[in-house]
């Protein structure tokens, strides 16, 4: 893990585009607002697009997005993250309804799928 001072400079703004929508659940992906009723939960478990597909098929989910968690690096690209030289992790960010999905049962799937003690290394 490097330090702030040995992190790639990045950039002042995202490498990539955003879509507005997303592609599976048909929800708005450019937003921090989350409907009322629906919780945020987010899991760093390895790679991001496995670990989104498995939450979107989960019963409750409203929508899924991925990007990255920690780090160092403003605006990191994709091949910057997995250089290992910014510091972050592939993260999926959940929205969820707790009426049908707890968080319990999402923290259930995330151990289920992932092991904590093997670091940078899953996907």
């Amino acid at each position: 893990m490097p330090s702030a001072d040995q992190a790639l400079p990045g950039r002042p703004t995202r490498p990539f585009a955003l879509a507005e929508r997303h592609l599976v659940l048909d929800a708005p992906l450019v937003t921090d607002e989350v409907p009322d009723g629906l919780e945020v939960a987010v899991f760093g478990l390895g790679c991001f697009w496995g670990a989104e597909e498995i939450y979107w098929q989960q019963p409750g989910v409203w929508s899924t997005s991925v990007g990255y968690a920690g780090g160092y690096t403003p605006n990191p690209s994709y091949e910057e993250v997995c250089s290992g030289r910014t510091g972050h992790t592939e993260a999926v960010r959940i929205v969820y309804g707790p009426a049908v999905t707890s968080y319990a049962d999402l923290v259930k799937i995330f151990f289920e799928v992932h092991d904590p003690t093997q670091g940078m290394r899953q996907g």
